[in-house]
């Protein structure tokens, strides 16, 4: 790995660079050549490289312009098959990067200062995404893939589980990164799916998730008062006394059609 690129810590920047963790990355995304594949954050290009080698095209989303540099020497011949988005990934529309008639392919090392924020943006794009894989803050992954009842159990959780199943692949340790992070990592495989259960309307549902969540300690009575009082919450088959976090997907489901049932 380039040693002339210092990884900034506004940008969240840890450089993977572990073989084997690269080569497991690689197995579970498995890259077919007619796959569109976006990677976000490229950093040096640890995982550019064998992805470049396995399409004929890659597109990358990158914010920091000083790594580009060492990104193209990296990939050397392969240049030609490279487009290089300088963006900020938070700001990107990844439908407009969705080939006809085929989905996208989203792959990367996330930035750990932007992870949450940036998957809830993803999430808006599940339609134009075939699957993603994504090394993250094995914290996040946690509450990605938590259940009900789960310490990590909460928005994003409820929120991902309306639109895709989550699967926690693997850990990576600190040692896999230059400089290594102060937390343990691990990679993830999302796969957009139709809900799972009856579900009205999708951004109603967010906004009953999110106030829902927004003081997990509370019981739902209070959390939802200004969407719906105890007996709509009874109404929708759920205990005005419970917490969002024991309840299932499908019992937000079940709230928010009672929300729009009552006309809010």
């Amino acid at each position: 790995m380039s040693q002339a690129h210092r990884a900034k810590k506004q940008f969240g920047q840890h450089f993977l660079h572990d073989a084997n963790v690269i080569d497991r990355i690689l197995r579970a995304v498995d890259p077919q050549a007619d796959d569109t594949l976006v990677e976000i954050g490229p950093g040096l290009g640890a995982l550019t490289v064998p992805l470049i080698a396995r399409v004929p095209k890659l597109t990358v989303v990158e914010l920091d312009r000083d790594v580009l540099p060492h990104l193209k020497r990296a990939i050397g011949s392969h240049l030609d098959r490279l487009t290089v988005i300088e963006a900020d990934a938070l700001q990107v529309d990844y439908r407009r990067l969705m080939p006809a008639g085929g989905r996208l392919r989203l792959v990367g090392n996330l930035p750990y200062n932007i992870s949450t924020p940036l998957l809830f943006h993803l999430l808006e794009y599940t339609a134009a995404v075939q699957d993603m894989h994504f090394m993250l803050q094995k914290e996040v992954v946690d509450r990605m893939c938590a259940a009900p009842d789960d310490n990590h159990y909460g928005r994003l959780t409820v929120t991902l589980a309306a639109r895709a199943d989550c699967q926690n692949l693997f850990p990576v340790g600190p040692h896999s990164f230059d400089p290594p992070p102060k937390v343990d990592s691990a990679v993830v495989r999302v796969t957009p799916r139709a809900p799972s259960f009856p579900l009205p309307d999708l951004a109603a549902f967010d906004r009953v998730v999110a106030v829902a969540f927004a003081q997990r300690r509370k019981t739902l009575s209070n959390a939802l008062k200004t969407l719906l009082d105890a007996d709509g919450i009874r109404a929708a088959g759920v205990d005005p006394q419970a917490r969002a976090e024991t309840l299932p997907p499908e019992a937000f489901g079940r709230l928010t059609a009672e929300v729009l049932r009552r006309g809010g």
